[in-house]
């Protein structure tokens, strides 16, 4: 495939690869994954903010309760490694 851009604009894609270290394809699929994921970004922050107060606040305290247990878990199994 074709993909017609100035010869400007080709140079400034291939400078950017060289710079990383990467082919000019490499480097394309990088700014076209970096777009994906500005999208599915946008998107999140968008479902985020028509989610109602309660299922955030519903979200939020479910979470919460994880992250101590998974802190607790993490602490006991160091100490257990600290045992001789």
């Amino acid at each position: 495939m074709t993909i017609r851009v100035s010869i400007e604009f080709r140079c400034r894609l291939q400078e950017q690869a060289e710079r990383d270290g990467v082919t000019l394809e490499r480097h394309l699929a990088r700014l076209a994954d970096a777009e994906d994921s500005r999208i599915r970004m946008r998107s999140l922050k968008r479902a985020i903010a028509q989610t109602p107060a309660a299922d955030l606040e519903s979200y939020a305290e479910e979470s919460s309760g994880w992250e101590r247990t998974e802190l607790v878990d993490h602490i006991e199994l160091n100490a257990r490694a600290d045992m001789p």
